[in-house]
Formats: C-alpha cells, structure tokens, sequence
C-alpha cells in the first residue's frame, strides 16, 4: 500500500517550498499556449511561406514528434537533477527559440526552431512530477486534476486569440504573444518553484538506471496506452481541423479559432470532475467513464455524418464530448503511471508522455496526410472514432492485473 508523503507547506513567491498551483498552472499553460496558439495561421503560413499546406502542418506533428523524444530524457533528468534547474532551463531554451521563429525568412528555417520550441514540454512533465513528489495516487490525481482544468482556458480561449492576431498582426503575432508568455512563465518559476524531488545525484551514467524496472511494469503499459489511444483524437485534431476547418467549412481564421476551443471546454468541465471526484470514486473508475464519453462523443459524430448532417457548429460540438472524456481520464491515468514506481515518478511522467505525444504525432500527420479537397472529413472522423474506441482495451487489463496482484 503506497503511503502518502508527510505534507509540506507551500508559500506563494518562495524558492524554497514546492510551487504553488498557480505556478503549476501557469507552467502547463505555456506548454498549451505553444501546442496551439499559431494553428488558425498555418493557411496563411503556407502562402507565406510559399510552400504546400502539408508542409506547413509538419509544425505540428514534427513538433509533436520532438515533444515525445524529448520528455524520454526530461523525466528521467529531472529525477537525478532536480525539477528546478530543469525547468528553468527549459524555459530559456523555448524563449530562444521563440526568437528564431520571429526573424525566420524560410519554412526551413522556422521549422528548425519551431521543433526546439518543443523544450516547452518540460513544463508539463514536470509540473505533474512536482505535484507526485509530495502527494500520494488518489491525492496526485485530484491536484493534476485542478491543475489542468486551470490551464484549460488556455487552449480554449488561444486559437481565437491567434487568429485575430493572423487578423492584425500577421502570422508572427501568435509567436510574440508566446515570447512574451515565456518570459513572463520563466520569472514566476524562478521566483516560486523550490525543489521537490528528494535524494538527487549520483552519476550521469547512472540516468537511465530505473528505465528497465519501469518497462517491465505491465500496469504502467495499460494506462499508458489507453491515455495514448484516448488522446489521439485531439492530436488527429490538431492536425487535421485546420484543413477541415478553412477548406472544408470555409472558416476565416478569426472564426476558425473560436471554434477551435470547442474541446476544452468540455476538457475544462472533464478536469473539474477529476479534481473533484478522482479521490473518492478511484482513478481506474473514473479513467473507464472517460474513455465511454470521449468515444461517445466521436461515435455521436459519426453517425450525424452519416446520416447528412455534418456542419461546424455539429462537428466542433461533438468535441466537447471527447474532451469532455479526456479531462476526466488523463490526469487519472498520468497519476496510475506515476504511481507504479513512485520512485521513478519523473521517469514515468516523461516517457509515458513520449509515448502520447509520440502516437499523437503520428496521428496527427496521418490526420493531414489523408485530408484532401475529395475526402472532405471523412478520414478524420473515422481515426477518431477508432482510437477512442481501441483506448478502453487496455484498462481492462489493468483491472486485471491489479485482481492479480491483489488475490
């Protein structure tokens, strides 16, 4: 039976106690900011650029693609260094490369920095480590819970903002609005993050020690991927719904990013039911609900599509649902990971988050390779569904294994 650490008291504004949730929600916000700000500009992008929309969308699942790579040694660096210096020295290396986007001149060259932009992603993995280090599973849960639904209105409320600032200031302003936050992010951190993780040190080549014991735990395997398949909707999102939405509904940008928002909202409402209730009923319960209303959602979908009534307001709609299911499983489901090894709870957070955004990029660059003026929506439809679908598989294995371990 896992115990919960001793309580340690948090102040606001001090380097020495563990960040306050503010600071938590602040950090993971900057991430969400990063993922999704830019994506009613990429059409605009493109002809800027002058090159074919497919290869302005590689900002997205490239970016994905490095995201996942780079959480693999976050985590585990972090565990032997500390959640502090990590982060703060993330957050440098995103404003740097902000910098570069800003004065690039070729779709090459901001592809470059677009992809070390992605060193924005330590701020999730860690800000969850953070919050593991000093609770337990069930209480862990509950606070990435609240945390997420914090941040939420980030990803709502960005793609509008983004596309009126296409509107005025032209593709670039989306990229200062980030300059600005990551400078902004980065003095709050400095200011407020003291140290979590316990029993640092020991040699670099000693980084990767506990990684083995970690792929050997079939639990970590089955929250894992039901997290990665739950959320492949949103990344197939990510990817595709700028086609759909431009080509498809004919969305100005501006309109675009208003209704780009539509799954955080239910993300939001789903967040709150973790914070609130993940304690009390379990995390494996309330992981199981997600993923029946995320697939709902998709399935709802579906059947509107076949049945003629696809629209914007009916396709963005029925992602409230999906992301209604997701803020409920995620932070349950990140907190399962964690808790399989307590002790390699940065090592979880980072490489389960590798393997999410590692599925997500894919699925977001199948999302856009298979859009085309012909298919219409169709192809993303049918990915989403499927993938929500496939995702409940792998907690029935968990609960499986948990009656094993238990008997």
């Amino acid at each position: 039976m896992l115990h919960a650490p001793p309580a340690v008291q948090v102040r606001f504004l001090d380097s020495q106690t563990p960040p306050h949730v503010a600071t938590l929600v602040a950090q993971a916000s900057i991430a969400a900011l990063a993922m999704n700000v830019f994506l009613p500009s990429l059409p605009s992008m493109a002809a800027y650029f002058e090159t074919d929309y497919a290869v302005m969308q590689l900002s997205v699942s490239l970016y994905l693609l490095v995201n996942a790579v780079l959480q693999v040694f976050i985590g585990a660096i972090s565990d032997r260094f500390g959640r502090r210096p990590v982060m703060l020295a993330a957050l440098i290396g995103f404003i740097l490369a902000t910098i570069g986007t800003l004065f690039a001149t070729t779709a090459t060259v901001f592809l470059i920095f677009r992809m070390m932009q992605a060193v924005v992603v330590s701020a999730i993995v860690l800000s969850r480590a953070s919050i593991r280090d000093v609770m337990d599973e069930a209480q862990a849960a509950s606070r990435i819970g609240y945390v997420t639904m914090g941040m939420a209105i980030v990803p709502m409320i960005a793609p509008a903002i983004g596309g009126v600032l296409d509107e005025v200031f032209g593709w670039r302003g989306s990229f200062g609005l980030m300059l600005l936050a990551g400078i902004g992010v980065l003095a709050l951190s400095w200011r407020d993050m003291g140290e979590t993780k316990q029993n640092l040190g020991g040699p670099i080549k000693g980084l990767f020690d506990g990684v083995p014991e970690l792929m050997r735990a079939r639990r970590f395997w089955g929250y894992c991927i039901t997290a990665t398949l739950a959320s492949g909707a949103f990344f197939a999102y990510l990817g595709g719904v700028p086609f759909v939405g431009s080509q498809v509904f004919g969305l100005s940008p501006s309109k675009l990013g208003l209704y780009f928002g539509a799954p955080a909202l239910g993300y939001a409402a789903g967040n709150f039911l973790a914070g609130r209730y993940a304690a009390r009923v379990g995390i494996n319960r309330m992981i199981l609900l997600g993923c029946l209303v995320g697939f709902g959602g998709m399935a709802l979908l579906l059947a509107l599509y076949l049945a003629g009534f696809l629209s914007a307001p009916v396709f963005f709609g029925c992602f409230i649902f999906t992301g209604l299911g997701n803020g409920m499983l995620l932070p349950s489901a990140t907190s399962g990971m964690m808790s399989v090894r307590p002790h390699l709870a940065g090592t979880a957070s980072g490489i389960g988050g590798a393997i999410m955004i590692g599925g997500g990029a894919g699925l977001s660059a199948l999302a856009g390779a298979l859009l085309t003026a012909e298919s219409g929506a169709s192809p993303l439809i049918w990915l989403m569904v499927v993938t929500t679908g496939l995702a409940i598989l792998p907690l029935f294995y968990v609960l499986h294994r948990e009656n094993q371990i238990s008997a």
